[in-house]
């Protein structure tokens, strides 16, 4: 007799295995743990087979039974269903080894070493939110450029431009290792230049006014706040370091009686390489910051960090104190930030003192060239980089005296 559901539902395991009949060789197999499973038993070139249909009530009586008959529907085509399985389930392996997830996690695998970790962090991030829901199960050789268009318009319409651009040049360059280890043919990411509009640069504000550089550093010299705070808003213009690298200064970098400040390379924006094979960035200090750092000495030179957390020793002051600081005294994020001081001391050292380049981009750690293309040294320029800080400094202490000083020319950069 063909099976009910209510059979089924009822049928209670025993000591060993139960095969209750439904016809057509098709059979619920019952375990001694009580798991149901749906096999059809059926022969192919003289010998007897069994095919495993799926998993009782997930496969209902209806569905096992037209697996049934899909499998004989084969048979009578002289096609064994279970050699047709194993080939579907070798497809769907190889389609789930060559997919675009699985190419672009064995990509970012390769190249990781050489990033930052946050760096890759933020790539796999991008990839993982913006990318796998939608295109990371399809074999990378089926990709089309429609497909990945549609991704990076879902990205451009919440308005993140520019991470549309970025997950752009990812999935390009995971692209481009499936093609060079032969699992595309060709970087479908290429026909798609020019299909999201340009991203208009934003650079962090700063001021670069001499005039109103010196309206801000007599406002810094009023701050109302602690200690360290105070010192890190006097020393960010006169050092103009990355704001993270001053934030997280330890005392062990710092030689006050050579006036000097060496960052170690792990802490510089640099790339893995760079961090494992630079030396520390030296920073020649001026005697004003030399003093300032003095005063700070007796506060928090008994710890780890110049600008401690205020909640713990443990941990540097956080990322955003000094911008909080600008703000309090009126200084908005699109009139000035801790990051913009980089940029009023590059503007003014060119266009009013007239630095060399070479000399203002060693002091920014900025990766230049030479004319021959080989890279600056980083302690390059080092004599003169320490007499370009202590002439900024100066130039500083006259712009807040109210001082005669010389102005930006007339077609300087902001």
């Amino acid at each position: 007799m063909a099976l009910t559901d209510l059979a089924i539902r009822n049928a209670k395991p025993a000591e060993k295995q139960q095969k209750l009949f439904d016809g057509g060789g098709l059979h619920l197999l019952v375990t001694p743990a009580g798991g149901k499973r749906w096999v059809l038993k059926y022969r192919f070139g003289g010998k007897e087979k069994s095919l495993a249909l799926g998993i009782y009530p997930s496969v209902t009586l209806v569905e096992a039974r037209k697996r049934r008959d899909e499998a004989r529907d084969k048979l009578a085509a002289g096609i064994d269903p279970s050699e047709t399985k194993k080939a579907e389930k070798r497809t769907q392996r190889l389609n789930a080894e060559n997919s675009f997830e699985a190419i672009a996690h064995e990509w970012h695998a390769k190249y990781a070493p050489t990033w930052s970790d946050g760096h890759g962090a933020r790539i796999l991030r991008r990839l993982e939110v913006d990318a796998f829901p939608w295109i990371g199960s399809k074999p990378v050789a089926d990709l089309a450029p429609p497909d990945v268009l549609d991704v990076l318009r879902r990205v451009e319409k919440r308005g993140a431009l520019e991470t549309a651009h970025r997950l752009h040049a990812n999935i390009g360059q995971a692209c481009r290792y499936a093609v060079a280890t032969g699992r595309a043919q060709r970087d479908v990411t290429a026909d798609l230049r020019g299909a999201l509009p340009p991203v208009q640069v934003e650079h962090m504000a700063s001021i670069t006014d001499p005039k109103q550089v010196a309206e801000l550093l007599r406002a810094i010299d009023g701050y109302q706040g602690t200690l360290p705070v105070n010192c890190a808003l006097r020393l960010a213009p006169l050092l103009f370091q990355r704001p993270g690298e001053l934030r997280a200064a330890e005392w062990t970098e710092f030689d006050l009686d050579a006036a000097t400040w060496e960052i170690p390379s792990d802490r510089m924006k640099r790339t893995k390489q760079g961090k494992a094979a630079g030396g520390a960035h030296i920073v020649p200090l001026p005697a004003q910051a030399v003093a300032i750092l003095r005063e700070l000495y007796a506060l928090t030179g008994n710890g780890r960090f110049l600008f401690p957390s205020v909640r713990t020793k443990n941990r540097p002051m956080s990322d955003n104190t000094v911008n909080a600081a600008l703000r309090r005294l009126g200084y908005d994020g699109n009139t000035m930030t801790g990051h913009g001081f980089r940029a009023t001391a590059r503007t003014i050292l060119d266009e009013v003192l007239g630095v060399p380049t070479a000399i203002i981009e060693a002091q920014l750690a900025h990766a230049v060239k030479d004319p021959l293309g080989r890279a600056y040294n980083r302690t390059a320029h080092l004599a003169q980089r320490r007499e370009m800080m202590q002439k900024w400094a100066d130039y500083l202490d006259q712009l807040k005296t109210g001082a005669q000083v010389i102005q930006l020319n007339a077609g300087a950069r902001s």
